[in-house]
C-alpha cells in the first residue's frame, strides 16, 4: 500500500467541542495535501469546509444526530438536507441504538430507511453509526442488517464519545455476516498506525480519526513531533 492509497481509507476528523474556524482550515489544507477520502465536521462547519475544498477530490462529511442519536426522524432528516444544501457530500447518522438496546427494531428499521432515502435524493453518501460499544452480539448482528436493508453505504462503529471504541472483532463480525456490499466504517481510539492497520486487515474500507497527519507520517516513517488526540476529542 502506498502514502496516497493509505490516505484514502482516512476520515479526516475533527470533532473537538472547541473547534476553530483556523483548525477546520488547516485540517481542509492538510486533507487536500494528502488525499483523505474526506474531512469529518460539525454541520455549522460544512459550509467553510465545503467552499475550502470545492475543486478537490476531497469529500466533505458531517455528523447527524450526533453523539447521541436520539433526536427524532424529522430533526435528523432536516439535518441531512440541510448539511447537503450546504456542500456536504456524506453523512455519518447515529443510530438510536436506545431504541434497538429496548427490542425497537422495527422502528429502528423505520428511521434508517427513511434517513437514507434522503440522502440518497440529494445523493449524499451515508454512514450509519451504531455505537458498537453499548450493544450486545445479537444487537450488533441487528444493527447491521437495519443498515443493509436500508441501502446504508457504510456501517461505523463508534461515535468516539461512548465508552470505547473501533475493535478488530466487530469489523470482523460486521464483514463476516455482511449479505451485501455494505462497506465499513472503523472510528473511535484509532491513535496508531498498528491500530490503523490492524482495522483495514479486518475488513474497514475508512477510518475516522483525529490525528490522520501523525498516521500518515507514521506510515511514511516520518516522525510530526505532535501529541496524541486525547480520549475526549472524538474519534
Amino acid at each position: 500500500m502506498s502514502p496516497h492509497q493509505f490516505a484514502a481509507y482516512l476520515d479526516a476528523t475533527n470533532l473537538k467541542l472547541d473547534s476553530s474556524d483556523g483548525e477546520l482550515c488547516a485540517l481542509c489544507d492538510e486533507a487536500a495535501q494528502a488525499g483523505y477520502a474526506s474531512v469529518c465536521v460539525y454541520p455549522t462547519n460544512v459550509s467553510l469546509c465545503s467552499s475550502l475544498l470545492y475543486e478537490t477530490n476531497v469529500g466533505v462529511c458531517t455528523v447527524i444526530g450526533f453523539p447521541h442519536g436520539r433526536s427524532t426522524l424529522e430533526s435528523k432528516r432536516e439535518e441531512i438536507l440541510r448539511a447537503a444544501d450546504n456542500g456536504a457530500t456524506e453523512v455519518d447518522i447515529v443510530l438510536n441504538y436506545a431504541a434497538l438496546r429496548a427490542g425497537e427494531k422495527s422502528l429502528v428499521a423505520e428511521e434508517v430507511l427513511r434517513l437514507c432515502e434522503s440522502a440518497r435524493s440529494q445523493q449524499v453518501l451515508t454512514k450509519i453509526i451504531v455505537e458498537t460499544c453499548f450493544l450486545n452480539h445479537e444487537q450488533k448482528l441487528a444493527a447491521l442488517a437495519v443498515c443493509e436493508n436500508a441501502g446504508a453505504d457504510f456501517i461505523k462503529t463508534s461515535t468516539g464519545f461512548g465508552s470505547a471504541g473501533a475493535t478488530v472483532e466487530d469489523v470482523r463480525l460486521f464483514r463476516a455476516n455482511r449479505v451485501t456490499d455494505i462497506q465499513i466504517k472503523a472510528s473511535g481510539g484509532i491513535k496508531t498506525l498498528d491500530a490503523a492497520r490492524a482495522l483495514i486487515d479486518a475488513g474497514a474500507t475508512r477510518l475516522g480519526v483525529s490525528a490522520a497527519a501523525t498516521l500518515l507520517a507514521e506510515f511514511k516513517g516520518e516522525s510530526t513531533g505532535s501529541s496524541t488526540p486525547s480520549e475526549t476529542d472524538g474519534y
